[in-house]
């Protein structure tokens, strides 16, 4: 005889809950049923009525709908990475070499794109070929410009015309590379970083932070304010670093003593680091804060954003 497995209480009040919900919502039903009946009887005015002061949701545009999938779409369709594959493998081509795996792959990622024949004395094939601007010239067509670094230290630039299908996940190159002139040089901001900092507390400490970050030479942790978490970078890349020249954003920064307790400030650090190939140049951005009389590092960041985001 099968055996019957009894419910446990657990069990038998979610069952109660569940059909105590249904036939709540079975209630709902026939009211809404029953009103709306009344509401026609009643005539039109009072169906109008009711419909105009019921809440709906918000919807979207059409518009609206569109033109954010296509920004998505053009976010996710940038093919700068195919262009890449595609001109390393075009460029360490040869016409009559087509059997070649570089000819193979550049053939099979633009079919109708001529190799190149170059002579047989020509310059090697490029040290690196990396992309450094896209841009979208009409629904699913793109141009990257890609820059060519060769060995002996001469660059070229190739815009390659790509298309993509509306989803961007597939790509194709429509024709063969261009040779263009490169981007132009952009002008610097001026730097905030503009009063100078004389030794002293703040010097010492960022001093002795960067022995403990780049060198390994003592804990990085105790020059970080509470709650920062920042790890060495290791293993140790250098030997020694030393700091020749420290900027700052706030007067406080260049005082002769720390200020008080909670005080912020933004430098930047021009360092330079020794190692068994060289010495290295290097400029970070940091925030400090003061407490109990001394600086602590509060983040740290590259030099890239002229006073750009923390990271710590």
């Amino acid at each position: 005889m099968p055996h019957r497995r009894h419910a446990s209480p657990t069990e038998g009040a979610a069952v109660m809950a569940a059909g105590a919900r249904l036939e709540a919502m079975r209630r709902r039903v026939r009211l809404s049923r029953a009103a709306v009946w009344t509401l026609i009887a009643a005539g039109p005015i009072a169906l109008v009525f009711v419909t105009a002061s019921t809440p709906t949701a918000p919807v979207a545009a059409p518009q609206d709908r569109a033109s954010t999938a296509q920004a998505v779409t053009a976010l996710a369709a940038d093919p700068s990475g195919y262009a890449q594959v595609f001109m390393t493998a075009w460029l360490r081509s040869r016409a009559d070499d087509t059997a070649s795996s570089q000819a193979r792959l550049a053939q099979s990622m633009a079919p109708d794109v001529e190799l190149p024949d170059p002579a047989p004395d020509a310059h090697s094939a490029p040290a690196s070929v990396i992309p450094v601007h896209s841009a979208r010239t009409g629904a699913g067509a793109w141009s990257v410009t890609v820059a060519a670094q060769y060995a002996e230290g001469t660059v070229r630039y190739f815009a390659v015309p790509v298309t993509t299908n509306t989803a961007g996940t597939s790509f194709a190159v429509t024709a063969a590379p261009a040779v263009v002139a490169g981007p132009g040089r952009a002008e610097p901001s001026e730097s905030p970083y503009t009063l100078p900092v004389p030794d002293g507390e703040l010097s010492s400490t960022v001093g002795e932070f960067f022995a403990a970050y780049l060198t390994g030479a003592g804990e990085v942790d105790r020059y970080l304010a509470p709650g920062v978490h920042l790890t060495a970078v290791s293993p140790a890349p250098f030997s020694a670093v030393t700091v020749r020249q420290i900027s700052a954003i706030e007067e406080a920064a260049a005082g002769n003593t720390v200020p008080g307790d909670g005080t912020r400030v933004r430098i930047q650090a021009t360092a330079t680091a020794q190692d068994t190939s060289g010495r290295w140049p290097l400029v970070y951005e940091l925030t400090l804060t003061a407490r109990s009389g001394r600086w602590e590092v509060a983040a740290l960041t590259s030099a890239t954003g002229q006073g750009g985001g923390d990271r710590i």
